[in-house]
């Protein structure tokens, strides 16, 4: 009698479950993730060449303690404006008018406080509401009435502009209360002690080491699961050794200047909320959607007009929330205040690899091009370039940028 051999039947896509499958499994061709994913990790890198580049011009200035909490305090409002951005572009969109709301915001915040005598906490709830409506405002137009984004924002531009010289009469109106001056210009030093540094700063530094290490082995176990590619264990465990030194360096310098800034605090509240928001929320998944391919967005159900407007809405929300930090970090309310921030949002969320056709962007990357521009102003300054040359290399900065991201569709279109 002949025995009949069995095929065992194939075993099953790895479940994640299993911790032998998420340490070991991975690939260790560092090149081929680089050249996989050469859109994030591209900018990663510039932003390593470009801090490393300046500390070197700039014989370590650049990273001293006191430059570092300065990056921070200057361009935290542009930082904010980035993630409101971002999600416009990843939905097909733009707005020109959020340095106009800015001024517009803060401008209604200080007649409040500062002419009226209102309390610093009224004047930062009318500058959101001001600037909800002004959301609402873009969104009908957009969402309801069709009108290109472009057009409904260039109007806004002018209109915002022109309501902010009404506002204040076309004055700058200074200063605010010292509680008001603590959104932009306050720290938190001293909390847990420390001699010659501030602990808290660095406890806040090892939650945010830990919090990268989870994340990302939940987000490898993830990719596992369903068979995609990853890093090997060892490549991941020194992608967060390293990103770790990164945040507790940083850490380090803010413990030994003025503490914790409170705006950092708000910013990385801001920054895990939209993460989120885009990355596990249904409403992040249609603004992908749509972003990337209407007509299927449309007949997939997803409900185009609404999530449009209230895409603006929080553009509106955020461009507010930059107009206090912004006025508080001026003590005072000025006409022309706000002028061009629109035009550093839409960079730092192109050099974060937004795509030009939307789609393609994320929080995280719209933060990483934000912090390359601001360390470049920040140590083009310190060197002393003349102002010409600066706006010369940003714009050079964003054209590569843009033309990165056609290479990249060309690239990815003939590999097909």
């Amino acid at each position: 009698m002949t025995s009949v051999k069995t095929s065992s039947p194939p075993s099953p896509p790895p479940t994640g479950k299993s911790p032998g499958v998420a340490l070991h499994a991975g690939t260790s061709d560092l090149r081929a993730l680089v050249m996989n994913n050469l859109r994030q990790s591209g900018i990663y890198v510039a932003l390593v060449v470009i801090v490393g580049l300046f500390a070197v011009l700039t014989d370590g200035v650049s990273l001293s303690p006191g430059n570092i909490t300065n990056i921070v305090l200057q361009y935290s409002y542009i930082l904010v404006l980035a993630i409101g951005m971002v999600i416009i572009i990843i939905g097909g969109h733009i707005d020109l008018s959020v340095g106009s709301v800015v001024a517009l915001t803060g401008a209604v915040s200080a007649v409040l406080v500062i002419r009226e005598g209102f309390p610093w906490w009224v004047g930062i709830l009318a500058a959101v509401a001001v600037g909800v409506a002004v959301g609402a405002w873009h969104g009908f137009w957009v969402a309801y009435a069709g009108i290109p984004a472009f057009i409904v924002t260039l109007a806004g531009m002018l209109l915002f502009r022109g309501l902010t010289l009404r506002v204040l009469d076309n004055i700058s109106l200074s200063p605010f209360p010292a509680d008001y001056q603590q959104v932009a210009a306050g720290f938190l030093n001293g909390l847990l002690g420390g001699e010659g540094f501030d602990a808290f700063t660095l406890l806040i530094g090892v939650i945010a080491v830990a919090g990268y290490a989870v994340s990302g082995f939940r987000t490898r176990v993830a990719r596992v699961r369903y068979q995609q590619p990853v890093e090997s264990f060892p490549l991941f465990v020194a992608r967060v050794v390293l990103v770790g030194a990164v945040i507790m360096y940083f850490a380090w310098q803010l413990a030994h200047a003025r503490g914790l800034p409170i705006v950092l605090i708000i910013l990385a509240a801001l920054v895990l909320v939209y993460g989120l928001l885009t990355r596990r929320t249904v409403f992040g998944r249609q603004v992908y959607a749509i972003g990337g391919n209407l007509s299927a967005a449309m007949l997939s159900g997803v409900k185009v007009r609404t999530v449009n407007f209230w895409m603006f809405v929080n553009m509106g929300f955020l461009a507010a929330v930059a107009g206090v930090i912004y006025s508080s970090r001026s003590n005072g309310a000025q006409p022309a205040a706000g002028n061009m921030f629109e035009l550093d949002a839409i960079a730092a969320a192109f050099i974060g690899g937004a795509a030009v056709t939307g789609g393609v962007g994320t929080v995280v990357g719209a933060m990483v091009g934000g912090l390359i521009m601001a360390v470049m102003s920040n140590g083009m300054q310190l060197m002393g370039i003349d102002q010409s040359i600066q706006s010369v290399v940003k714009g050079l900065v964003l054209l590569v940028a843009v033309a990165f991201d056609v290479y990249n569709k060309r690239r990815a279109g003939a590999s097909r």
